[in-house]
């Protein structure tokens, strides 16, 4: 697949490669497509483990295509879609079996902020800067913005991002709880597509039925969310990548899982 962006694998790892860099990357109904069959078809792939996002250029991505916003302005169905679709391939990245890494260089705003946070673990370069610039332009976000960086930032400093449309240094996303790692500019891709590949180490089914757990409980109740595990954990034990776990600890060995 090639165009808005490029869709390889390495390893255990799919990646998909944001590929408009003159463009700042941004996304367009198009690239939303792209993105959404690129994860069905890792999904579908047993070989592949983890999901990789990452971006060409000196920026990750700022945002929407508002040359096609503007052109739907006029088509309420159009705009409908444009808006609906996007929000569902974001769905979709963070409800998939597979984790999903996300490297960010540059600038990550609006659009591109609500891409990183459909992902479940964030490394960014020391260059990447972080924020939601909607208010400044008369906008609101369209794909998850306002929602999912309250529950990572709290009610009060995603506000505050959202009315200032000011811009987090990595480190200050970092303690706010958008970011996960730090690294060099250069060391980018190569460390988070190490942190992929450990990942591929591990049992698929048990790191989805983590995922799906954390996802799935932050909505629950606390006597839900410990019902919820505790059916998983009854229905996880008896399985082959348990076994072969507990048998790899027994014998002070690398686990191998089939699955």
């Amino acid at each position: 697949m090639s165009g808005p962006i490029l869709v390889t694998s390495e390893g255990n790892t799919g990646i998909i490669e944001l590929a408009r860099p003159e463009k700042f990357n941004c996304l367009s109904l198009d690239v939303h497509e792209r993105i959404s069959a690129a994860r069905s078809e890792f999904e579908a792939n047993p070989d592949i483990r983890a999901i990789l996002i990452r971006a060409q250029g000196k920026n990750f991505c700022t945002g929407a295509d508002l040359v096609e916003v503007k052109g739907k302005l006029n088509d309420p169905v159009a705009l409908d879609h444009f808006i609906a679709f996007g929000m569902e391939n974001l769905r979709a990245l963070e409800t998939s079996s597979l984790p999903v890494v996300v490297a960010v260089q540059g600038l990550c705003l609006a659009g591109g902020i609500e891409l990183m946070l459909a992902c479940d673990v964030c490394f960014a370069a020391e260059s990447a800067q972080f924020g939601d610039q909607h208010a400044q332009f008369g906008l609101i976000p369209g794909w998850g913005g306002s929602q999912r960086l309250t529950r990572l930032m709290g009610l009060r400093r995603a506000l505050d991002l959202m009315f200032s449309a000011r811009w987090l240094k990595a480190d200050e996303a970092k303690e706010a709880g958008l970011v996960n790692y730090i690294v060099p500019d250069a060391d980018l891709h190569k460390v988070a597509l190490e942190y992929c590949e450990k990942i591929a180490t591990r049992s698929r089914p048990g790191v989805a039925e983590m995922k799906r757990l954390a996802r799935e409980g932050a909505d629950l109740g606390i006597d839900q969310q410990m019902r919820l595990e505790r059916d998983a954990a009854v229905r996880a034990l008896p399985s082959d990548d348990v076994a072969e776990g507990l048998d790899a600890f027994e014998n002070r060995r690398a686990p191998r899982f089939k699955a």
